[in-house]
């Protein structure tokens, strides 16, 4: 029996939404076919939670530990860390130095989906619609003119940390005197921030995973926030309807359904990842399907949208989990 590590937690704001992300994994595995461990992760303190309330310190020279006496080691490590170290690239690195298989995409993958605006200009290379953006570093600040922002992005527009998760520090500005305000509230979650035009359509999040044998698209969740946008409160405060699947005419469903797909290969990207989208003009033909953002770890407790698309799929999560993990044998 393979034992899994369910990595969770990690340094960002985000950390106790990831901790539920954890247990939701936990819950989903097949316990007759795998051992499964919370591990959580933050600020170099990494322990197990064992199953009798104790913690077990992790051995970072192998990622091991002592359980009953016993040395213990992990087959595979299923990361959902929601922000660093678990969606950058830095546990990637660690993991591939000792050799350990895990569920997400690699350093560089991992790297360039953290960073929002070298992801955009790098996948608009390829073909895919995003909006226009400007990258701002810590110090910088005054060098954003109001007439920058009104010729390359316009308003309204967002002030978003660029490598960060997309819960926190977001703010939707709507003329220039907003926009210090905003830029203070993202450099808390990042030294680089994103101002980003704001796309008009119906949001959309599409969950994507690919094995050697077999691509699955879920249907997309349509996002119908109660906010300005998809902000915290929306996310996990139940301020937001989520319509699964997405109302979109079939044919638009197919075209997205392929971009999702498209990224997924272009990024050689592994495991379960979730793109999400903003459609202007959903219910034409002609309608413009613009990438907003990626998320390699995206949430897992039981109302997240990737096991609410699988339940729309008609799939099982515990087999899904399963196809993720043996994919790397």
């Amino acid at each position: 029996m393979k034992k899994i590590a369910i990595i969770c937690g990690g340094d960002s704001s985000e950390h106790d939404v990831s901790l539920k992300s954890g247990a939701g994994i936990y819950s989903f595995f097949n316990k007759n076919k795998y051992d499964c461990y919370i591990v959580d992760l933050k600020k170099g303190d990494w322990h197990v939670n064992l199953a009798d309330g104790k913690q077990a310190p992790i051995d970072k020279n192998d990622f091991s530990l002592m359980e009953n006496g016993e040395k213990k080691h992990f087959d595979y490590a299923y990361i959902t860390i929601h922000g660093t170290p678990g969606e950058n690239g830095q546990l990637q690195g660690y993991f591939d130095l000792i050799g350990m298989p895990y569920s997400t995409s690699g350093v560089l993958v991992e790297a360039l989906t953290f960073d929002k605006f070298v992801l955009n200009n790098y996948l608009r290379h390829f073909g895919v619609s995003v909006a226009e953006s400007i990258l701002v570093r810590k110090g910088e600040e005054s060098s954003i003119t109001d007439e920058a922002i009104t010729k390359t992005v316009g308003y309204p527009c967002f002030v978003k940390p660029a490598a960060d998760g997309s819960s926190f520090g977001v703010s939707k500005v709507k003329e220039y005197s907003q926009m210090k305000a905003a830029l203070d509230l993202a450099f808390g979650q990042s030294d680089m921030v994103m101002i980003e035009g704001m796309l008009e359509g119906m949001e959309i999040s599409q969950g994507i995973y690919k094995t050697k044998g077999k691509s699955v698209v879920f249907p997309a969740t349509e996002v119908v926030s109660e906010n300005e946008f998809f902000d915290f409160d929306a996310k996990y405060n139940g301020q937001v309807q989520e319509i699964t699947p997405a109302r979109l005419p079939k044919e638009v469903a197919e075209r997205v359904a392929k971009i999702t797909s498209a990224i997924y290969d272009i990024l050689h990207a592994n495991g379960i990842i979730r793109v999400d989208y903003i459609i202007s003009n959903p219910q034409s033909a002609d309608a413009k399907i613009n990438m907003l953002e990626i998320n390699t770890t995206p949430g897992m407790t039981p109302t997240s949208f990737i096991p609410q698309q699988v339940r729309a799929a008609g799939l099982d999560i515990g087999e899904v989990l399963a196809d993720i993990v043996e994919n790397q044998f």
